[in-house]
């Protein structure tokens, strides 16, 4: 795997679409698999000043097989994946942006005169909520349906109407992804203090699990539904 890897230079987003497990390992040094996912690893390597072959020796002893479970998403349908993203990321993001909202309310009320970053942290995650629920509206308004009808193969008023919301959603899961850097940054990687009460603990807990699961939904647009979407568009002569 490694020779081929070196030879054929696929980009890290197609490395976790061919192995959703090397996210993981991915994440475990700080490498951006879906706002970065265009990027090949000698790349991310080189910026982020990592050695390539030790990374890829760790993916060659311990690239980890899918699960019997694990769907591949690069083999389902446009509607199939557009489906999946709504029915799990954007239900995730709609039940759990608004607990969030709450338990860091109630946090900064306890806690912000003895951990000021609180307040800036709440900030940060009101925006980020704001966003968020704006931008899956716009998903399940206007692009999931466009996908759809590729699937369909339904031209109607389609004229290439599909590059231009891609590249606005792109655009907002890179300031989405700016926004997740600076949370971590701001609770030293969700590491609560000694002093932090049940509460803090969950919100840093919940912080975590968010950002996990926006990398994994941005990751199935960035680097598999908005390709193959355009790819369609080009086959169907549709642009």
């Amino acid at each position: 795997m490694t020779l081929d890897i070196l030879n054929n230079e696929p980009t890290i987003g197609q490395l976790v679409a061919q192995r959703p497990g090397r996210a993981r390992i991915f994440e475990k040094h700080g490498i951006d698999y879906c706002c970065g996912g265009g990027k090949t690893l000698s790349q991310v390597c080189r910026e982020l000043g990592l050695d390539a072959h030790h990374i890829l020796f760790e993916l060659d002893q311990r690239d980890p097989q899918p699960s019997a479970d694990e769907r591949d998403w690069t083999q389902a349908s446009l509607t199939e994946l557009a489906d999946h993203i709504e029915q799990v990321h954007h239900q995730y993001l709609k039940e759990e942006l608004p607990r969030i909202e709450v338990l860091s309310r109630k946090v900064v009320s306890v806690h912000g005169n003895g951990h000021p970053e609180l307040l800036e942290i709440h900030k940060q995650f009101t925006a980020l909520k704001e966003e968020l629920e704006s931008h899956i509206l716009r998903e399940e308004r206007v692009l999931f349906p466009l996908c759809r009808r590729l699937d369909r193969q339904h031209p109607d008023r389609f004229h290439g109407a599909l590059e231009q919301p891609i590249s606005v959603m792109v655009k907002e899961h890179e300031d989405a992804g700016e926004a997740l850097a600076q949370l971590r940054r701001l609770s030293h990687n969700y590491t609560p203090p000694p002093d932090a009460c049940n509460s803090f603990r969950r919100l840093y807990e919940a912080l975590s699990r968010l950002e996990s699961d926006l990398h994994q939904h941005v990751h199935k647009e960035n680097n598999i539904l908005f390709p193959r979407a355009i790819e369609a568009v080009a086959r169907l002569g549709w642009a």
